[in-house]
């Protein structure tokens, strides 16, 4: 549901004096600091973050946040693990994205595409479209703030990527969205997860993993 959908329902529920519990969306940040452990670990979580179900999630990473010294060395490791992710016929065992849940939906994630090509902005991996309604696994670098990639929900298989160079740029990078369901962390120190997790605006923050948690606990946004 768009936001104004959701905000209508809520206020219709408030003034009936009901409860509601609302899925909503989100635009959620990888932050990835130089000291992590395991660049490998980081950049498999990373990808299967951003791509599973082919981005068709509302808790998918959609904003890598990676300090600009290991940046370089991070994507060449994401595109090792993307190699590994296939597009096409969802059927077949050897594809892991498939196509994308309607026509219409596709075309908003081309106009994400086409968006990042009048902005002149760096393919990294991926960046195409096969017949169909299928996108490839992409990952755009150079992204910044202003740029509808890095504040809008895409909803499907297109990860943006922007650097940042202290602690405090990289929680107000990732907290520069509307959005605020989920965020994950990257980083050796016990005292920057911790100090990231605080100030992070998002209902999850999972530090050195991506995901939710466990099926069966609460799960929803901060904002």
């Amino acid at each position: 549901l768009k936001i104004g959908v959701r905000r209508f329902l809520r206020y219709a529920a408030d003034s009936n004096l009901k409860r509601v519990v609302l899925e909503c969306g989100g635009k959620n940040p990888a932050v990835v600091l130089d000291d992590a452990e395991d660049l490998d670990l980081v950049a498999e979580q990373v990808v299967n973050g951003a791509f599973w179900n082919m981005g068709e999630n509302c808790s998918a990473t959609s904003r890598l946040i990676v300090q600009a010294s290991i940046k370089d060395e991070l994507l060449q490791r994401i595109g090792a693990y993307m190699r590994e992710w296939k597009t096409g016929d969802p059927l077949d065992p050897e594809n892991r994205i498939g196509a994308l849940v309607s026509k219409s939906h596709f075309e908003k994630v081309k106009s994400f595409l086409a968006d990042a090509k009048t902005e002149k902005l760096t393919v990294a991996h991926g960046g195409g479209t096969q017949k169909g309604i299928y996108v490839e696994p992409t990952v755009f670098d150079g992204v910044t703030p202003s740029s509808r990639l890095f504040q809008e929900e895409i909803f499907g298989p297109v990860l943006s990527v922007t650097t940042f160079n202290s602690l405090a740029e990289a929680i107000a990078l990732a907290n520069d969205t509307n959005y605020g369901l989920t965020a994950s962390v990257y980083t050796g120190s016990l005292r920057k997860a911790i100090k990231l997790s605080r100030e992070i605006r998002a209902g999850v923050v999972t530090v050195n993993c991506f995901g939710e948690g466990d099926a069966t606990t609460p799960f929803g946004g901060y904002k």
